[in-house]
């Protein structure tokens, strides 16, 4: 990093603050205005703030594939895929006709209040951005040298300062900034590695056999554990968010179409970046680090500069997400119903809610290690606890009666939850019967719904 890298990436902060502090009408302080940006997304900003938020675990694909090569791409990149098709194909437009603003507002229809409460506080804890603050820190102690808990405290700051302030539309408005960055900069990458190294011969010589298989040297389970979490997708809070503030049900569901395919290609980036930096680097201690380390390898001034922005870009795109997500969950969902407070008074609560999540967020970064274990014990719990619930409130005849649904999200969480604390509890460093946590929870609420579940006349 030189004085012109520090230059860059200083204009690309003020430049955000300045797209994201905007004036507000009366209109955009009320929940719907405040959460949802007035339901006015176009089909490129639904398009741009989508893929953008949603990727924010840049530095963890890059862990995943230093370690294990290609499989990353089976891991963090088909079962993706397949998820949100599923979602456009069966959510999406249902979730933009609902006229709600939450996901908790969908099952306090079709559940009630106590599971809609339930629902809150596991969708809060999953939104808590806690690996992508991790992943700040990283970033800013490779560029800066700052103590890791000075880049996430300062990091989360200044994600959440502006958001604090315009809420959804700072968000979007941002995104598209963050969007058009982070493909820039793995483009910029990937041209510099190829024409200096050359192409797949060069990876091929250079990194250990097993990164160019299917799994990476994992075991067929563990690869299969994540085409399970994955199905968090159709739960995941800013799936349904993006469409509820869709400006029709059309856009809702093309803008996933469409960003299918921008995830591929910047699949294909990352994954090839990640086996060049396993092939220049392979002594690298910390391999979280390892994308901006290739980088300050082989691009000069300037460019390593605008390589940070995306880097930088690609993970506050989703910690500003997800911390407002975490925020309305909290104000609209748990307190809003819990002590039904004024509509007037929601954005107030949440933005307390920012600070809150900020908080929680900075804990579970500063406690883990790594990234991808965050995204699995956080995903290994919440998915099998609101999976049935939620995408059954949505499709098909056949409904859980209030009390049922309770018990399954209940029961299916808390069983995850035990299992996963089985593996640092227990004398064995395992988890119980060497089963993944998610598995027990979902056959649990399976279960629930084929056993407990009813044909309803009117299911809309």
């Amino acid at each position: 990093m030189t004085t012109i890298d520090y230059i860059i990436i200083i204009a690309y902060l003020a430049a955000l603050l300045g797209i994201g502090i905007t004036r507000r009408s009366g209109r955009e302080e009320s929940a719907s205005g405040f959460i949802l940006g007035g339901r006015m997304l176009t089909l490129p900003a639904f398009v741009a703030t989508l893929v953008s938020s949603w990727y924010g675990g840049i530095l963890g694909v890059g862990e995943y594939t230093f370690r294990f090569g290609i499989s990353n791409w089976l891991v963090f990149g088909a079962p993706y895929y397949i998820a949100a098709l599923l979602f456009a194909l069966f959510l999406a437009k249902k979730a933009r006709r609902a006229k709600i603003l939450t996901i908790p507002d969908r099952l306090d229809t079709v559940y009630g209040r106590a599971t809609a409460v339930a629902g809150s506080v596991i969708l809060f804890l999953m939104t808590l951005p806690g690996a992508y603050i991790l992943m700040l820190a990283v970033l800013i102690k490779f560029l800066l040298g700052w103590p890791l808990w000075v880049g996430a405290v300062l990091g989360t700051v200044f994600s959440l300062f502006y958001v604090h302030l315009g809420g959804f539309r700072s968000v979007v408005r941002t995104d598209l900034l963050q969007f058009g960055l982070m493909f820039f900069g793995f483009i910029t990458l990937f041209v510099v590695l190829v024409s200096k190294y050359g192409g797949f011969d060069f990876i091929a010589a250079s990194v250990p056999d097993d990164h160019l298989t299917w799994h990476g040297g994992n075991t067929a389970g563990y690869i299969a554990v994540w085409y399970v979490i994955a199905l968090a997708t159709l739960i995941e809070p800013a799936f349904y968010q993006r469409c509820y503030a869709a400006k029709s049900e059309s856009v809702a569901k093309k803008g996933i179409y469409l960003s299918i395919l921008f995830w591929i290609v910047f699949d294909f980036l990352t994954t090839t970046c990640g086996l060049y930096a396993r092939a220049l680097l392979p002594d690298l201690a910390d391999p979280i680090s390892s994308f901006p380390a290739v980088a300050a390898e082989v691009l000069p001034p300037g460019l390593m500069g605008l390589f940070a922005l995306t880097l930088l870009a690609t993970v506050m795109s989703t910690v500003d997400s997800y911390s407002f997500l975490a925020a309305s969950t909290f104000s609209r969902d748990i307190i809003w119903r819990l002590f039904r407070v004024p509509e007037k008074d929601i954005t107030h609560f949440t933005r307390l809610g920012l600070m809150l999540s900020a908080l929680l967020a900075l804990g579970a970064a500063l406690y883990f290690e790594s990234i991808v274990d965050i995204w699995h014990h956080f995903g290994s719990v919440g998915t099998p606890a609101l999976l049935i619930p939620l995408f059954t409130a949505f499709n098909g005849r056949r409904r859980m009666p209030p009390k049922t649904a309770l018990l399954s999200v209940i029961f299916s969480g808390g069983l995850s939850l035990a299992w996963l604390l089985s593996r640092y509890l227990g004398s064995s460093g395992e988890y119980w019967l060497g089963v993944q946590p998610i598995f027990p929870g979902l056959i649990v609420s399976i279960l629930f719904f084929l056993i407990g579940s009813k044909k309803v006349e009117n299911p809309q």
